[in-house]
């Protein structure tokens, strides 16, 4: 996967004693990042909440629907709205979406806390009447089906401004939302960098001494920084199937390699 050749800095190489200390002292601050992460979730809990129209409509696979459908009966809900982009080919749709999704597999773990999870999508054009949110929703459900998802998909292009009231259109959010009865509540919501909440591969190559390896991130002289979510130039270091698939996200990658169709247009 690595051109060999290609010399990368590399961290000072001391004995294990040596080595431990200075682990030892990077643990105490990993320790106090662990509980200051328990106390802003404590916090989180006690948050106000605000109500929400139970009947703002969704559209999903069997027609519209409202947002207290989408509970599937459970008492609350995570909803991720997606960054769709209606017309637009695969290869251009939202890598930071992809890359997050793709990363959401098994949810009897939520829902054995009565958690639905599910994902909106948005639809980047608001102004959009019935029937192009009916085409917008039918091609994002073959981008579901070419990524090989199947958490429960909606479109909340219909109620985008109720839902998301005095948020930045065309963002990537992650909204939590407490059902009572027939009433509905938002009792948190983030976005951008707050949706790594989903994530572990960036979490794990947070670990790893060269980490994210993207140009953002506070490394040495001479640590790679050339990667991002979506791969769209050359590098001695990228692996191969970057020249046949590289521009696009890179989830989409293994889902190619296997021979699934990325043809997200809609038959008439």
């Amino acid at each position: 996967m690595t051109d060999e050749s290609t010399t990368f800095g590399k961290p000072a190489i001391v004995d294990r004693a040596a080595f431990q200390t200075e682990l030892d002292r990077l643990r105490a601050r990993e320790k106090a990042h662990t509980r200051e992460g328990d106390a802003i979730a404590a916090a989180r809990r006690r948050l106000p909440m605000v109500e929400v129209d139970p009947a703002v409509e969704l559209i999903g696979p069997n027609g519209p629907l409202t947002l207290l459908d989408a509970f599937e009966g459970r008492r609350q809900l995570i909803a991720y709205y997606f960054m769709w982009w209606p017309g637009r080919p695969a290869p251009e749709q939202c890598e930071g979406c992809t890359l997050f999704l793709s990363q959401v597999g098994e949810l009897s773990y939520l829902h054995s806390r009565d958690i639905t999870f599910a994902v909106l999508s948005e639809g980047r054009n608001t102004a959009f009447g019935p029937a192009d949110a009916q085409l917008s929703y039918d091609e994002s459900l073959r981008y579901r089906e070419f990524m090989g998802w199947d958490m429960p998909w909606y479109s909340a292009q219909p109620s985008l401004d109720a839902l998301l009231v005095g948020r930045e259109l065309g963002l990537f959010h992650l909204v939590c939302y407490l059902r009572d009865g027939d009433r509905v509540f938002e009792t948190y919501w983030t976005k951008r960098r707050g949706v790594e909440a989903m994530d572990y591969s960036y979490s794990l190559m947070d670990r790893t001494v060269y980490g994210r390896q993207e140009r953002w991130e506070d490394s040495p002289t001479g640590w790679p920084q050339h990667c991002s979510m979506r791969s769209d130039g050359g590098s001695p270091t990228w692996p191969p199937v970057l020249q046949e698939w590289g521009g696009r996200p890179v989830a989409q990658w293994p889902r190619l390699d296997a021979g699934h169709s990325d043809n997200l247009a809609v038959e008439p």
